[in-house]
C-alpha cells in the first residue's frame, strides 16, 4: 500500500515536471517576443529576460489535475479543487495581463480579492480555525484578507532566480508528507504534489542566470494555491501552517512595516526585502536561495513534527524554534553574511 502511494506520488510529480518543461520550451519564443523584462535600477537581473513563464506552471498543474480526474473521477474530496483551480486560472490571466502591461494597483487587488473569495467560499463548512472564538462569517472574512496578503507576499518575494522555487518546494513537500500522515485531505496532497512537480520543471529554466521568470502570471496563482493548502493544514494544526509559511510571511511583513514606518510608498517597486539586501551586500543569488531553501526544509520538518506531536506545548516550542531560525536567516541576509 505504501509503495503504491509513493509510486503514485512520484508519477504526479514527474508528470507535472515534464509537462512544465515541455510547455516552457513551447512558450519561451512567445515570451521572448512579447514579455521581455528589461533590467532597471530595481532589478536583480542584468539582461532582458522573458517573464510570464508562470503560465506554464499553472497549465501543467491543470493538465495533471484534469488527467487525474479522467483516470480516477471526482472521488471523495477531489471536487473541492475545482473552485480553487478556477480562481488560480483567473489570477494567471490577471498576472499575464500585468506582465504585458502594468495594471493599476486597484485592479490587481480587486482580482486577487475575488479569487480569494471564490477559494474561501469553497472551503468545507466544517473546516474551522477558531470555532470557539470567531463566528464562521468573521473567520471566513479574515481568511479572505489573509489570502490576499499571502498572494502579495509570494509576489513580493519573486524577485530573484530560484527564490520562489526555494519557498514552494519545501512548503509543498511538507503538505504532501502531512497528507500521507492523514493531516490534510487527499486532494490537497495531490495539489501539493502537482505544484511541486510543475515548480521543479520550471526551476530548470530559472536557475541563475535565469532563462525565464515566473512573472505575476505565476506568483499570483501560486500564492493562492499555497494559501489554500495552508488553510487545510491550519485546520489540523495552526502552528504547522505558520511554520510552513514563516519565511514568506516574515520577509514580506517586516519589510512592509519598515517601509511604512519610514514613510516610503509601500505600493512602489523597491529593493529592500531581505533577499534583495543580501544581493546588494555582495551575496550571489545561489547563496541567497540556498539559505532560504535550507530554512524552508527546516521549517517543513518542524511543521511535520508539530502535527505528529499533537501538543500545545510542542506547538509553542517548535514555533519558537522556527521563529529563531527564520530571524537568524533574515539577520544574516540583511548583512550579506556568506
Amino acid at each position: 500500500m505504501l509503495a503504491g502511494q509513493l509510486a503514485l506520488a512520484v508519477a504526479v510529480v514527474a508528470s507535472a515536471a515534464a509537462l512544465a518543461t515541455a510547455l516552457i520550451y513551447f512558450f519561451r519564443p512567445l515570451l521572448i517576443r512579447y514579455l521581455l523584462a528589461h533590467p532597471n535600477a530595481r532589478s536583480s537581473h542584468a539582461v532582458a529576460t522573458p517573464q510570464g513563464a508562470g503560465v506554464t506552471v499553472i497549465l501543467a498543474l491543470l493538465i495533471v489535475a484534469v488527467a487525474a480526474w479522467m483516470l480516477w473521477g471526482a472521488r471523495g474530496d477531489a471536487v473541492t479543487l475545482v473552485p480553487v483551480l478556477a480562481a488560480a486560472a483567473g489570477l494567471t490571466v490577471l498576472g499575464l495581463a500585468d506582465d504585458a502591461r502594468a495594471l493599476p494597483v486597484g485592479w490587481r487587488l480587486l482580482g486577487q480579492t475575488l479569487a480569494a473569495l471564490v477559494m474561501v467560499l469553497s472551503l468545507p463548512e466544517g473546516l474551522r480555525l477558531f470555532p470557539d472564538f470567531l463566528p464562521l462569517m468573521v473567520e471566513r472574512a479574515l481568511l479572505v484578507l489573509g489570502t490576499v496578503w499571502f498572494v502579495n507576499a509570494v509576489n513580493f518575494l519573486d524577485g530573484l532566480d530560484w527564490i520562489t522555487a526555494a519557498q514552494v518546494v519545501p512548503m509543498t513537500l511538507g503538505v504532501a508528507v502531512l497528507q500521507a500522515l492523514g493531516a490534510v485531505p487527499a486532494s490537497v496532497g495531490f495539489l501539493a504534489l502537482a505544484l511541486l512537480g510543475a515548480m521543479l520543471g520550471f526551476a530548470m529554466f530559472n536557475k541563475h542566470p535565469a532563462q525565464v521568470f515566473l512573472g505575476d502570471a505565476g506568483s499570483l496563482p501560486i500564492g493562492l494555491l499555497l494559501a489554500f493548502m495552508l488553510i487545510f493544514v491550519a485546520g489540523t494544526d495552526l502552528a504547522a501552517a505558520l511554520l510552513l509559511a514563516l519565511y514568506t510571511i516574515a520577509d514580506s511583513t517586516i519589510t512592509l512595516i519598515r517601509r511604512a514606518l519610514n514613510r516610503e510608498a509601500i505600493f512602489s517597486a523597491h529593493r529592500s526585502h531581505f533577499y534583495q539586501r543580501a544581493v546588494i551586500a555582495g551575496m550571489t543569488p545561489p547563496q541567497v536561495t540556498a539559505r532560504i531553501f535550507g530554512l524552508g526544509l527546516l521549517l517543513a520538518a518542524l511543521a511535520i513534527a508539530a502535527v505528529i506531536a499533537n501538543s500545545t506545548l510542542a506547538d509553542v516550542l517548535l514555533l519558537a524554534l522556527g521563529a529563531i531560525a527564520t530571524f537568524y536567516v533574515l539577520y544574516r541576509l540583511a548583512r550579506g553574511a556568506k
